[in-house]
């Protein structure tokens, strides 16, 4: 089992780690901002494929095609944890690495798109109250890797509850061998 967990869950997070390295160095700063969340989660759930896979994998190579859900989700929630250290590893070495002062281009960003949306000085004030708050957290490198894991383990998690619910089914996706018993004694 830890072979799979290991092997996928570096699979998934060398793939979100590269996938979005690649998109910051080629769509620059904006891949950084409010405005890319979703093409972030997006790569987070391709990365997070591996889980599926993962977890098929091993109910099919070492399980004879049978898993509970438990033992699926937690196969599952093992590669998800593998590849948020990744994740939040490869956010940390780039932070330390880079020029970049992700806080302050982000709450930039944030309060220029409120301002170009014509929000109220009121809502901007407001906004760069919260914005300070967090940046003064995100100063602790406790609290900065907190806050970068709960970007990515709740899609983790999500992601091994459909998988441990799908695979838990030997009828799902099953090997050629499990559809044939008789074929392995041909």
């Amino acid at each position: 089992m830890s072979k799979i967990i290991l092997t996928f869950g570096i699979l998934a997070g060398l793939i979100n780690v590269v996938i979005a390295t690649l998109l910051t160095n080629f769509a620059g700063d904006e891949m950084m901002h409010a405005n890319s969340e979703w093409v972030g989660y997006l790569v987070m759930i391709i990365a997070l494929s591996m889980i599926f896979v993962g977890v098929k994998q091993y109910r099919d190579n070492y399980l004879g095609g049978v898993i509970k859900f438990g033992k699926a989700f937690l196969v599952g929630l093992y590669i998800a944890l593998v590849a948020s250290a990744f994740y939040v590893g490869g956010w940390e070495i780039y932070l330390q690495t880079s020029d970049v002062n992700f806080m302050e281009t982000y709450s930039t960003s944030v309060i220029e798109n409120m301002e170009a949306d014509g929000a109220s000085d009121v809502a901007i004030a407001e906004m760069e109250e919260q914005i300070q708050f967090y940046s003064d957290m995100y100063e602790n490198p406790f609290f900065r890797v907190l806050l970068t894991l709960s970007e990515i383990l709740p899609v983790g998690l999500i992601i091994s509850l459909v998988s441990a619910a799908l695979l838990r089914k030997s009828t799902f996706m099953p090997t050629e061998e499990n559809m044939n018993p008789d074929a392995s004694a041909i």
